[in-house]
């Protein structure tokens, strides 16, 4: 797998922190105290969770030349759920419907991580 290939959804992951940054200074310049802004402080301050056990897992997987197709397809099946995630979160904010969506992508990140460590572990 390309190193391109690998590194891509990592790099959209990371223009949606951007994106949710720059919308939450946006919606504090117009209005410092509103639920828009907050829900915005929230959804930002979740891209420092879960994305952060993605980030180490693709830190680790690509030096050791374990990113294979697989990791890649759940990559980008992870990004889905945390643009849906910070979608939900900034619009309704439905907590059904995002409490929905964060479990798919934790489910998601679980699986890559024991596809990784089983690959790692059984020398794979």
């Amino acid at each position: 797998m390309s190193i391109q290939m690998v590194l891509l959804p990592v790099f959209v992951q990371v223009g949606l922190t951007f994106a949710l940054l720059i919308g939450m200074a946006l919606a504090r310049r117009r209005s410092p105290v509103s639920g828009e802004t907050k829900s915005r402080d929230i959804a930002l301050g979740e891209q420092f969770e879960l994305p952060v056990l993605f980030y180490a897992l693709i830190a680790l997987a690509l030096p050791l030349r374990h990113a294979d197709l697989f990791i890649v397809l759940m990559s980008w099946v992870f990004v889905v759920t945390r643009f849906a995630h910070a979608g939900v979160f900034v619009s309704s904010n439905d907590l059904g419907r995002r409490s929905t969506i964060w479990l798919a992508g934790v489910l998601v990140l679980l699986a890559m991580w024991i596809y990784f460590a089983l690959k790692m572990l059984l020398l794979i």
